[in-house]
Order: structure tokens, then C-alpha cells, then sequence
């Protein structure tokens, strides 16, 4: 079950749009990578890389970039850190379903926030407020300011994205680590980017030592694809198949389009399902943005999952055709939906 393909797992979970149209063993028409390839060179797109059955069938370099040169992936770095939570479930550091009390003990006398699990953190549904300042440079120590932010909103009850959330997860994951003589990040450089062939990162730390999890990592086209070989399960062991399926695959009840730093389209196939702008969304004050029946794209199969970052950074991993996408910028009006309809031609 481990091993078994991610494409497998979410047939049986999320059946729909990814049936019609070409077959997993069909590749890409040439035209509609050319098309999409266009369409994100003309909106200051840096790379395009598109992979079928681990099979490069297009890469391009454009507006001044050079091949293999990093990049910002900003929010990218959080699905990173999320599947360091998971191989850390798997060797029963934690689990996803604990209380975060259980570990930050500040919190046990707080009615609210003593019942805040690992998961919400991941989620970002412990209604945590986001606390954008811990981006800033110059900070003393990220992760106690994060633990004694206050709530936004009761936990469970709102989507509310940000950094805060994920240092409280670093706060926890380096309180489990310590009995072991290690910290989060030399976890994070073991049992995820070592198995990705991936080298230390830019981890933007504060005086303390602590890491940005929200964003930082710099990286090129096919060093990001790696990280969507861990999810069509054809990468070095990184998390088990099923938790990485469950993870990704759908969020919370405020958000399903978004599970352990990943969006899902797995909202593209049902009645009422409305196509979200996820960059523009989030532009907006957490109280007025709306998740409900989001999806990335009515154009792209409901199994495509994707990683994020600002600026029109953009990982997508489609199990069903085995195809992994990247796709790096500058700031541009660069749309998925756009995008995804271009590359798969599908009304």
C-alpha cells in the first residue's frame, strides 16, 4: 500500500473530469504546451518545466533566466515543512490529531487554544491570527511570539492564512526533536531533502535560530519538480502514500481546497464549483475571503493538487497523467485557471 501510486489512491477518492480525455499513457499535445508555454512567457513567466512519466517533454528558459538558476518559490516552502510533519507522524513523533497543548504546555489553561490540534496548524484553521510581521527581518525569537499571538477566530471555524500557525507547528516539532539531540531544520534536511537530493535551504532565520516556514527556500525548475515526485510516489521514500493522499487530497471543513500546503482541485467536477484566483484571494483580509466550492481550475482534472507562491509560483501534480508542472516568475497577471485551460483544452 506504501508504494501504491497517488494517482490510484485519489481514483478512489475523487472520480470525475480526470477519466475523459487522454489516458494516462497518452502524452501532452505538443500544441497545448505550446500554447500554455506562450501564455506564461507573455505574463513574465522565468521557467516552464513539464514532466509525464517522469519524462521531460518541455522545458524553457525565458526573459533573462538561465537553466537551473533559483528562484523564490515564497509559499512553496510551506509544502516542505508539511511533509516533514508527516514523516515525523511516521516515526511517531507526533500525531496530526494531538493537541498542540499537549506539547505547548502555555496553552493548557486557555480554553480556546488548548484545543488546537497539529492539523489546524498545518491547515491553518486554528483560527490563529496571521501575524504577517513574522516575515520581518530582526526578529528575537519567531516562534514564541507566535505562541502567544491571540485568536482570530474560534479553532476549527475560519480559514486563516499566514505564518503564524506554521511556527507554532516549529515550536512543537523542536520541543518533540529535543530529547533526540536535533532541530527541525536538521530534520527537515534528512528526511525530506536528502531523499529529495535537495542541499540545505534559506531558512531566513531570527535571532534564535528559528526558520521561516511560511516561505524563503530558493529553487530551480527541476529541483522544485522533486518535490512532485514525492507525490506521484517516484521519489526516495519521503511519508507514507496514504498520508501524503490524505493530506493533499483535501483540506478542512472552512477550506477544502487546501490541505497541508497544497491547493486541490478537487472541487473542479461538482455543481456550483467556482474557479478562485487563490494569490488574489488571499490579497484580501481573512474575513473576506471566500473558499466555498473553490477550485483552481473546471478546465484541469479534480486530481491536480498544487503548491503556491507568490508571484505566480506555481508546482502542479496531476496523479491520473503521472505529470508534474512547473512553473516560476515575476510578479505578473498570471492566472491558473487561464493557464490550466490552455493546457488541457478542456471547456
Amino acid at each position: 500500500m506504501r508504494r501504491r501510486k497517488f494517482a490510484l489512491m485519489l481514483a478512489l477518492m475523487v472520480p470525475g473530469k480526470r477519466s475523459q480525455g487522454r489516458s494516462k499513457t497518452d502524452g501532452l499535445a505538443n500544441d497545448r504546451i505550446k500554447l500554455a508555454a506562450d501564455y506564461s512567457a507573455a505574463n513574465r513567466g522565468k521557467s516552464l518545466l513539464v514532466m509525464q512519466q517522469g519524462k521531460i517533454l518541455h522545458e524553457s528558459y525565458s526573459n533573462g533566466c538561465l537553466a537551473n538558476e533559483p528562484h523564490k518559490i515564497y509559499s512553496g516552502t510551506k509544502s516542505f515543512w508539511c511533509l516533514a510533519a508527516l514523516a515525523a507522524e511516521e516515526e511517531r513523533i507526533l500525531r496530526l490529531k494531538d493537541r498542540a497543548a499537549d506539547t505547548i504546555t502555555e496553552w493548557r489553561g486557555d480554553r480556546l487554544k488548548s484545543s488546537i490540534t497539529i492539523r489546524q496548524l498545518l491547515d491553518f484553521s486554528s483560527g490563529l491570527d496571521p501575524f504577517f510581521e513574522l516575515h520581518e527581518d530582526g526578529i528575537k525569537d519567531r516562534d514564541l511570539l507566535a505562541i502567544n499571538r491571540q485568536l482570530a477566530a474560534e479553532p476549527g471555524e475560519a480559514f486563516i492564512y499566514g505564518p503564524c500557525s506554521l511556527q507554532v507547528f516549529h515550536e512543537i516539532l523542536k520541543r518533540k526533536l529535543a530529547p533526540r539531540g536535533q532541530t527541525p531544520t536538521q530534520y527537515l534536511e534528512r528526511h525530506v531533502l536528502k531523499p529529495l537530493g535537495l542541499g540545505p535551504q534559506r531558512y531566513v532565520a531570527d535571532a534564535s535560530g528559528n526558520p521561516l516556514l511560511a516561505a524563503g527556500f530558493l529553487l530551480s525548475a527541476r529541483q522544485w519538480a522533486q518535490i512532485g515526485k514525492v507525490i506521484l510516489c517516484e521519489s526516495n521514500h519521503v511519508a507514507p502514500t496514504e498520508a501524503i493522499a490524505d493530506g493533499v487530497s483535501h483540506g478542512s471543513r472552512v477550506n477544502a481546497a487546501f490541505g497541508l500546503g497544497f491547493w486541490n482541485n478537487s472541487r473542479a467536477d461538482r455543481g456550483g464549483s467556482r474557479e478562485v484566483d487563490v494569490e488574489l484571494m488571499l490579497h484580501e483580509k481573512w474575513p473576506k475571503q471566500q473558499w466555498r466550492n473553490a477550485c483552481l481550475s473546471r478546465s484541469a482534472p479534480s486530481d491536480l493538487v498544487a503548491s503556491i507562491g507568490s508571484g505566480s509560483q506555481r508546482l502542479y501534480v496531476v496523479g491520473s497523467q503521472d505529470l508534474i508542472i512547473v512553473r516560476q516568475g515575476w510578479d505578473s497577471a498570471f492566472s491558473d485557471a487561464e493557464f490550466l485551460r490552455l493546457l488541457f483544452g478542456r471547456a
